[in-house]
């Protein structure tokens, strides 16, 4: 049993734990918490993006006879990121600590981490793979290259030095989690960086090394998508309060749809031998429809569509961006009419037609999933 349950004490600590296929390594997870916090006051909060492997239901199990266990099952729902602040914001311990359950970060140094942040006043304790005495653990040399890269791409969003900004485990007062996370952003799976660019004032931080453990169960989350989504984080930490970062998302796959069209007809025109106002027709549904899947995918990963909501949301993309096409060509016109040079006239006709495109399929395209929800 937690502490918390077994002592009857006031709860010091809260262990927010993000969960997605988890289920083989709850069990040893805890033994190990129960171990490393004997005579502290904690619970447990696991926060499971409705895992198939039923780890949820695991977890519930352990909580019927340890009231100090409790999950947060979201459904239809994914995110490192959020499921830590809901698990943040649904405990009262004055103290939170972040840390995942696949045994990799080690439990044992929870206690200097909560001696350190209360004997220092200091507003967050972060477990630190790259200081003196920390270790990165068996990390290939691609693993360690994109983490020293996205390290050294976080300092131009904190305002402190933190040797390790990319760690997934820390401590933190919750009156510093209260302070900042109206003005976090939710995303990705990088929740101390989001945590730490968020602050209103400087903050007071400590850290404590460890060494990186080597996976004993499942797969590593780092993929394409993680990668986007960090890039988000940054983007929406430096510019996010000008332009929303989902439509630089929205407009970045646009570019890459323009490129896409004209080598499609190009191809078509050069080798197929097809009419130019044939191949015209072909590039423009191929790229209107490479431009929805990568929107589907990336831009409104959280809004997904799936099965015949698929298809629904590509009809209404065609008809949005088709509108959004005649939108783009009669601004351009305009404004070349009014003596703009020609390259200024088409970029202002593809900014409001980006604009249009952006607006029309938020709204319809992957609004139609919440309406029918």
């Amino acid at each position: 049993m937690s502490e918390a349950a077994a002592s009857g004490h006031a709860l010091q600590l809260a262990v927010v734990v993000p969960t997605y296929n988890e289920r083989a390594n709850v069990r040893p997870f805890l033994e190990g918490l129960k171990r490393a916090l004997s005579g502290i006051a904690y619970e447990v909060i696991f926060v499971d993006d409705d895992s198939p492997d039923s780890t949820a239901d695991e977890i519930r199990a352990i909580g019927i006879l340890d009231p100090g266990v409790r999950v947060i099952q979201r459904i239809q729902r994914r995110g490192l990121a959020s499921a830590c602040i809901e698990g943040m914001m649904a405990t009262s311990a004055p103290v939170i600590a972040v840390m995942d359950a696949d045994l990799q970060h080690d439990e044992r140094i929870l206690p200097v981490m909560l001696g350190k942040l209360l004997s220092d006043n200091l507003d967050l304790v972060v477990a630190t793979r790259k200081a003196e005495g920390g270790s990165m653990g068996g990390f290939g040399r691609s693993r360690l290259f994109l983490s020293n890269l996205g390290s050294r791409l976080s300092q131009s969003i904190i305002g402190c030095h933190i040797s390790d900004p990319m760690s997934g485990f820390f401590l933190v007062r919750r009156e510093y989690i209260h302070e900042v996370v109206r003005s976090a952003s939710g995303v990705g799976f990088k929740i101390l960086l989001d945590l730490v660019a968020s602050a209103k004032r400087p903050i007071a931080v400590g850290e404590v090394p460890y060494t990186f453990r080597e996976r004993l169960h499942g797969t590593s989350k780092l993929d394409l998508l993680v990668g986007i989504e960090y890039l988000e984080l940054l983007l929406d930490k430096k510019i996010g309060r000008l332009v929303p970062v989902r439509f630089i998302l929205f407009s970045m796959v646009g570019a890459a749809g323009v490129l896409a069209s004209t080598i499609v007809l190009y191809t078509s025109v050069k080798f197929f031998h097809t009419g130019f106002f044939s191949g015209q027709i072909i590039a423009t549904l191929v790229s209107m429809t490479g431009n929805f899947l990568l929107n589907n995918s990336m831009t409104y990963r959280d809004r997904r569509l799936k099965g015949r909501q698929l298809v629904s949301g590509l009809i209404t993309f065609y008809l949005a961006c088709s509108v959004g096409a005649v939108i783009n060509v009669r601004i351009a016109e305009l404004a070349l009419s009014l003596g703009s040079p020609w390259l200024i006239a088409g970029a202002i006709g593809l900014g409001v037609g980006a604009v249009w495109n952006y607006g029309m399929t938020s709204f319809f395209t992957w609004r139609l999933e919440q309406r029918q929800r």
